[in-house]
């Protein structure tokens, strides 16, 4: 769309084309308000950031699977201990390896068929203010600078978000909350495609994990993250190079990525008169896993169901109940996901390698991600009953 036909007034701009933002734009679109989503890359669903998994169920909500965005079908994990010690967890329902700029793709077309509006290569650079009030956007487009005025901005900006920052919204995140992720993406690699594989230690990802994530077609992504602390005496690349050389030496390369995930739970606020935070920008990213797609999603379509809410209804003032929404849904479920990582980023490899050896003396057809937590923590009560909250034991 050329920026000549767009309207100087919006309901409702959504900033950033991610999973997040093209859910947010898709569900207010759908409720009949006018929705402009601007993107600040030449596609939608570039660059890939992302190890790319997610449930089934996670994605179902939203969208039909399709085998067009599905590199490979996962249907069970494999733990890999310190010393070696394989775990195999079988899961009970099917997750899925992703082709992020397809899945992308078709995200940002659900939310186009809904009605909302998409430009590319926009860049936000500012926000427009009425009364104290967050009242739409400014940005850059083909070397001009625009202003468009909407009554709510949703910032799905993705993790170095500023457009929150701009409203005055506390976005800061400490280097140790922030895990320091690579990888890469590799052919020519024997891994079993049905299964994702997740290595612990100090000498592997020391305060994290590392993983194996087949993509179908003897390929996967390989990488880790791990905590700021940490990155900060030996680069997560480093544990990378040390992996690839003993592991998986001369294998071609197709893609490398590297950037920060938000290990920590949801931002304390985020809405503001005008303006909510949704997806990465608003940390909510499971805080155990570092997975954010299928909550971004989830974020999203709140988001932009309560902005739509507030437009029609003429009372602004409803925006404020955003925060309270997430919480209900996955806000809670995230600050018990965090215990469980302070708890476990403690281990040692020795530790580690006791828990692998215990679970494998439980038979594989009864074994769940629950008993798995649950071995872990034998001698920590207090998170025992965190975790009997959210996994089926």
């Amino acid at each position: 769309m050329n920026i000549d036909h767009l309207n100087k007034e919006y309901d409702i701009i959504v900033v950033g084309a991610g999973p997040a933002g093209s859910m947010a734009a898709k569900f207010a679109a759908e409720k009949g308000v006018s929705v402009l989503m601007l993107e600040k890359d030449r596609d939608v669903g570039y660059p890939v950031r992302c190890g790319e998994a997610v449930s089934k169920a996670g994605i179902e909500e939203f969208i039909t699977p399709d085998e067009k965005f599905i590199a490979a079908v996962i249907d069970k994990f494999c733990m890999v201990a310190p010393d070696g010690t394989e775990v195999i967890l079988p899961l009970n329902e099917a997750g899925y390896i992703l082709e992020r700029r397809i899945f992308d793709y078709e995200l940002a077309k659900q939310a186009a068929n809904a009605g909302a509006e998409i430009l590319t290569r926009a860049y936000v650079n500012g926000l427009l203010f009425e009364n104290d009030k967050v009242s739409g956007v400014k940005l850059e487009y083909q070397g001009k600078q625009e202003e468009i005025k909407s009554k709510i901005v949703i910032a799905a900006d993705g993790v170095e978000s500023r457009v929150g920052r701009w409203a005055g919204i506390k976005t800061h995140i400490d280097f140790r909350d922030m895990e320091s992720c690579v990888q890469i993406t590799v052919s020519n690699i024997d891994v079993d495609q049905d299964t994702c594989y997740f290595y612990f230690g100090k000498y592997v990802a020391p305060e994290g994990y590392f993983w194996i994530f087949p993509k179908g077609n003897s390929s996967a992504n390989i990488g880790l993250g791990v905590s700021g602390m940490i990155g900060k005496s030996k680069s997560a690349q480093s544990f990378l190079n040390d992996f690839m050389s003993k592991n998986y030496q001369n294998k071609p390369i197709l893609t490398q990525i590297a950037g920060g995930v938000p290990s920590v739970i949801t931002l304390e606020k985020i809405s503001a008169p005008g303006i909510i935070i949704v997806g990465d920008a608003a940390r909510q990213v499971n805080p155990l896993s570092g997975g954010g797609i299928v909550s971004g999603m989830i974020g999203g379509k709140i988001g932009g169901k309560i902005a739509a809410e507030a437009v029609r209804s003429n009372d602004l003032d409803h925006l404020l109940t955003y925060d309270k929404a997430w919480h209900d849904r996955l806000g809670k479920r995230h600050e018990i996901f965090d215990k469980i990582k302070n708890a476990i980023y403690g281990f040692s490899d020795e530790k580690l390698n006791n828990i692998a050896y215990s679970f494998t003396k439980i038979p594989l057809e009864k074994r769940t991600l629950g008993k798995l937590f649950r071995t872990a923590l034998i001698n920590n009560p207090s998170i025992l009953i965190d975790v009997a909250k959210v996994f089926v034991v």
